[in-house]
């Protein structure tokens, strides 16, 4: 029970890392916002997850969802320990080809959602005294990967503003850290594989993209992100840990 009378949000958890570090975070015994734009997904999973769960519609972009979805923390369970900043996606295109708009659009959620959540979330954090932020960037964020330029930017933000935050609230208690994922499996890349003209092949190269060789499950990524929420975790702050399958070591 490393996490017993703890409160804690997750954006983006209706799915994938977010849905597994929820019902990670509840099996260790705290009580958790299950927080997504898929408002009826997230509430399968708190269903799923019981009492301790509550789901919240929310868009990390918007200022106004983000202020009520820590509101509704608070007044559910009566404070605020851990904030995990998972929502997030990707698209395709270098700087040329992506849309303007789609460039804003990933980086409302991708950025600007750590930004916000960070923002609401931190002065009810401050009041417990030992409190963590977890920010989920990506193996991207220091080797880079064609074709993704968005993504990149975004991720490489997260990383960055993660140091900075780390470094201006640590006198008041709050640890902030972020985790780097390599491929990991998803919805996502099950349609991509399903719609490749050579799914096979295309399933293949996409395992072997870690020396491990295969993509890493999104509970894997939840222990890492436990560790870093829990005080087994106590020293570490303003650093990015990577879960890759040896990507990053090629």
């Amino acid at each position: 029970m490393r996490l017993a009378h703890k409160v804690a949000i997750i954006t983006g958890a209706a799915a994938g890392i977010g849905a597994a570090t929820a019902e990670l975070f509840v099996k260790e015994g705290a009580q958790v916002v299950v927080a997504d734009r898929d408002f009826e997904k997230a509430q399968a999973v708190a269903q799923r997850l019981g009492d301790s769960a509550l789901a919240v519609a929310a868009d990390v972009s918007k200022s106004a969802d983000v202020q009520a979805m820590v509101n509704a923390a608070v007044e559910r369970f009566g404070a605020l320990d851990i904030l995990v900043n998972n929502a997030g996606y990707g698209c395709l295109g270098s700087v040329v080809t992506t849309d303007e708009q789609a460039w804003d659009d990933l980086m409302g959620v991708d950025l600007k959602g750590v930004f916000l959540c960070s923002k609401y979330a931190i002065p009810h954090l401050a009041k417990r005294g030992k409190a963590a932020i977890v920010n989920l960037a990506s193996t991207i964020s220091v080797v880079g990967i064609k074709d993704r330029a968005a993504y990149v930017a975004a991720k490489g933000g997260v990383a960055a503003l993660t140091r900075a935050m780390a470094l201006d609230h640590i006198e008041q208690g709050i640890r902030v850290n972020s985790v780097a994922p390599g491929v990991v499996a998803s919805s996502y890349f099950d349609k991509m594989i399903a719609e490749h003209p050579d799914p096979e092949a295309f399933k293949k190269w996409n395992d072997s993209r870690a020396p491990i060789g295969r993509p890493g499950q999104p509970a894997e990524i939840a222990q890492m992100i436990l560790f870093l929420a829990s005080e087994e975790s106590s020293f570490a702050t303003g650093a990015m840990f990577t879960v890759d399958g040896g990507y990053t070591a090629w």
